[in-house]
């Protein structure tokens, strides 16, 4: 719901700065596709104006961003995924505000950009919120994050299906965090039902009608992808190319968007298409005596003004998403393919539809990695899912060519290289321990209304490098180590940076250590309720994983080789439920070495108490069965016969 009232206030937003920078300043009102009133393509009447227009917006942004928030800048949703793998639960609550404001701004007053970084931001940053607010572990805060940047992206391009599919898929280059699908498709359902009830529920570029009906256009189909694939490779290249260099630049960073917009402005003068987000540019594209009308210079050229222009809007730290910039460049550059083969081609579509509905595909969905989602996104917003047959060719071919390079700087290649689960991968064990279990007293807990100076005091004396930070209530506020301290009247409240990690309870071990590698700090405050239960470490965490792993292998192996697997449900009947795991009147020969507790699975010891509806995997040595089965009669039902102790 907010995701989508955020979707809603920022389309208001830049549609309001671009009816005061644009129209009103520079007396140039740019085109807009169909599903937003289908302004026609005009010049702009004073062309001298556009490129002072262009400038003040970035100034103005520039200020925003860098006084306010400058972690908002450049596009949005590479922030989102880099929260998402780094630190779910630390998106300031300013940042969707500056975000949505500054992009706004940018945008509206020319520069180029696409709307789906502010919306992203706006939807992660209520995940974020809501995990802090909630108390949510980690795995859940990640869900959160990524279910609010579906939803602000489905919301904004009137796509909830490719939204939530793009929550699953664009934090890895090459794999899927399932966990977020279905939380995403939720979500992106109900933001976008909210923004169609606030803004409209017709697709961005209408109902466009397309079809694929002749297999020899797939040869089409197959170049199309091989040059989507290169411009894809010249578009990446060119954004952080322009981000290097403006990060170079000795200049105050307010300033470099305003130069940068500037130059966006002069090419707009000649290009106009490469002002603003440029859909109202894609629009004419999409039928054939619109396209046929514009020069061809201009059709060829604006792919690659359009890669420039956003390069220099974004890559300078103008606030804006570079996702829509490139669903732009791949249409306009279908178009362009389409105006070159037409003439002579044979079996060529009587319309250019089809080359520019695959090319936006194509382009965005290999230089992003997330082929399906972009897919399915385009295929929404032109109201016509016939495509995609030909586009998976086309897809298929770009992807290849673009390599493991990527748009988005912080994805990672897959699970095993996130910090949310690469312990996992490498401990199984890990994520079955809660932090809880392996926390110890810290020996020093400072007040947040303390004085800098009597808590350096206090730590030299405790001979600690850090503490846990609580308020007068006894809530943890955070943690802070004596090099974050001055001798000063300074509160510890106020010194408190927010970066190092907080821990629940309930996270697993390897959102534990994750945490910390991320943060390169050694130990973390853990909460429960808000309230300080300990403090962990790296080296309580793998102690704890060693003791719990030397536990569990110790029993297995005092059990012969031979043996069976027993699992089932206690019931509400068992004489075990209510009871320790040590005083529920196990025979010898039995081991329980799983305990799954609705989606948590908890490696059991002598006090975890066995409850109903749990469900229990026991190992046994042949001819316990039954004996355990009298036991716990009524408790576990068999589901697994026989089993290789050394299997286990």
């Amino acid at each position: 719901m907010i995701a989508g009232v955020g979707a809603a206030v920022f389309f208001i937003g830049l549609e309001w700065a671009t009816h005061f920078f644009l129209g009103t300043l520079a007396g140039y009102y740019p085109p807009t596709p169909v599903g937003e009133g289908g302004n026609p393509i005009t010049l702009p009447p004073l062309p001298w104006a556009v490129p002072f227009v262009v400038a003040l917006g970035g100034l103005i942004s520039g200020i925003i961003v860098f006084r306010l928030a400058p972690e908002a800048e450049g596009h949005g949703t590479d922030a989102a995924i880099a929260a998402f793998h780094h630190g779910a639960r630390s998106i300031r609550g300013r940042i969707p505000i500056v975000k949505l404001v500054a992009s706004s701004i940018t945008i509206g007053s020319g520069g180029s950009g696409g709307r789906e970084g502010p919306t992203a931001q706006i939807g992660a940053g209520f995940g974020s919120f809501l995990a802090r607010v909630l108390d949510l572990d980690a795995r859940d805060a990640r869900i959160a994050v990524a279910s609010g940047m579906a939803a602000g992206i489905g919301a904004i391009f009137r796509a909830p299906l490719g939204g939530a599919i793009l929550g699953a898929e664009i934090p890895y280059r090459e794999d899927v965090e399932a966990d977020a699908l279905v939380p995403s498709l939720v979500a992106s359902v109900v933001a976008f039902s909210v923004f169609g009830v606030l803004i409209g529920f017709t697709p961005i570029f209408g109902e466009i009608h397309a079809t694929f009906s002749d297999p020899f256009q797939l040869v089409y189909y197959a170049l199309i992808g091989l040059l989507a694939g290169l411009v894809g490779r010249l578009y990446i290249t060119s954004f952080y190319g322009a981000t290097r260099l403006f990060q170079r630049w000795r200049i105050p960073r307010e300033i470099k968007p305003a130069i940068a917009g500037f130059a966006v402005g002069c090419i707009g003068i000649a290009i106009p298409g490469a002002l603003g987000t440029g859909y109202g540019w894609v629009q004419p594209a999409l039928d054939r005596n619109a396209l046929l009308a514009l020069p061809l210079w201009m059709v060829l050229i604006l792919p690659l003004a359009k890669i420039v222009a956003t390069s220099l809007s974004i890559g300078s730290g103008g606030s804006g998403g570079i996702f829509g910039p490139g669903m732009v460049i791949g249409g306009l550059l279908g178009a362009g393919v389409w105006r070159l083969l037409e003439p002579f081609a044979p079996a060529i579509p009587l319309d250019p539809a089809p080359f520019v509905i695959v090319a936006m595909m194509a382009l965005f969905g290999s230089v992003a990695h997330a082929p399906l989602a972009v897919m399915l996104m385009v295929a929404e917003m032109t109201g016509n899912l016939s495509m995609l047959a030909p586009a998976m060719i086309a897809v298929g071919i770009a992807t290849v060519v673009v390599g493991d390079s990527s748009i988005y700087r912080s994805q990672l290649k897959s699970r095993a290289e996130s910090p949310a689960h690469r312990f996992r991968f490498a401990m199984p064990l890990m994520s079955s321990l809660p932090a809880r279990d392996a926390v110890r007293r810290p020996l020093l807990i400072l007040r947040s209304d303390q004085t800098a100076t009597q808590a350096l005091a206090q730590l030299h004396h405790a001979r600690v490098p850090g503490a846990p930070v609580v308020d007068a209530k006894g809530l943890v506020r955070g943690a802070i180590d004596a090099t974050e301290l001055t001798a000063t009247n300074t509160t510890v409240g106020d010194l408190l940076s927010g970066k190092r990690p907080v821990v629940a309870g309930g996270d697993g071990l390897d959102d534990v250590l994750a945490a910390l590698a991320d943060a390169h700090v050694s130990w973390a405050p853990v909460v429960e309720d808000g309230q300080l239960i300990g403090i962990v470490s790296a080296r309580d965490a793998i102690a704890a994983y060693r003791r719990a792993l030397a536990d569990n292998v110790r029993q297995v192996r005092g059990l012969s080789a031979g043996g069976a697997l027993v699992e089932g449900h206690i019931s509400e009947h068992s004489a075990v439920a209510g009871h320790e795991l040590r005083n529920a009147g196990l025979p010898d020969g039995v081991v329980m070495v799983a305990l799954e507790r609705g989606d948590q699975l908890i490696v059991p010891n002598g006090h975890t108490q066995l409850q109903v509806g749990d469900r229990v995997t026991l190992f046994t040595t042949l001819g316990a069965e039954e004996q355990a089965r009298r036991v716990i009669e009524g408790a576990v039902t068999v589901l697994v016969e026989q089993a290789d102790a050394d299997a286990i």
